[in-house]
């Protein structure tokens, strides 16, 4: 029988995440109108900025989807695919979508950087810091490049601050008896819910 290779559950993650970033990059390019071009760079830099710049403070070489070229071609073909099909479902498309696909984004990506953080032995408080790096750096970039204020620094609700109590979360977690498995998707899950309950019910850290 042919020898099937073993996939850990951190590249798991980070596939997902990088779907999930994709495609708010995606429907936000759609909104500013982009053409396919547009679109590719949108969904690139929200899928990759995170984890690049993650990559970069670790001085981890080559970068993570460099290593992995089918990431980007992944990236590629669903740009070609999702341009006219988000030009189709536009009208259906609306904010709580974005919301949500960052959320999720956020989680995943979080939890991976900081699991590869402290695969690299950085110190606690550094890897849990990589962490919220990873998470939210790829929403940044987009936001800028859709010549948007970034929504980490302009909705008032604690975005980063759930990456940082969930990377906290994982970290804990790995001090006791419980299985890594367990603690990257409850982590994971942990800080996509803490986000959407700030985002539903309009936590905000002060005066908006």
């Amino acid at each position: 029988m042919k020898h099937v290779p073993h996939v850990s559950l951190i590249t798991i993650i980070e596939i997902v995440a990088i779907l999930v970033g994709a495609i708010s990059g995606f429907i936000e390019a759609r909104r500013k109108r982009m053409d396919l071009v547009g679109v590719f760079t949108v969904a690139f830099i929200t899928a990759f900025g995170g984890g690049t710049l993650r990559d970069i403070l670790l001085d981890k070489r080559p970068l993570f989807w460099v290593q992995h070229q089918e990431y980007a071609i992944l990236i590629f073909v669903l740009a070609l695919i999702a341009s006219p099909l988000l030009r189709t479902l536009r009208q259906i498309v609306s904010e709580r979508v974005i919301v949500v696909a960052d959320a999720v984004g956020l989680g995943l990506f979080a939890v991976a950087g900081v699991s590869q953080a402290q695969q690299a032995n950085m110190p606690i408080f550094i890897a849990s810091m990589m962490g919220v790096i990873t998470g939210i750096f790829g929403g940044v970039l987009r936001d800028i490049v859709c010549n948007e204020v970034p929504m980490v620094f302009r909705d008032g609700k604690p975005y980063a601050i759930c990456a940082f109590i969930g990377c906290w979360m994982y970290i804990v977690m790995q001090k006791t008896s419980v299985s890594d498995d367990f603690a990257l998707w409850s982590s994971a899950m942990a800080i996509t819910a803490m986000r959407l309950l700030t985002w539903k019910f309009d936590m905000r850290l002060g005066r908006h």
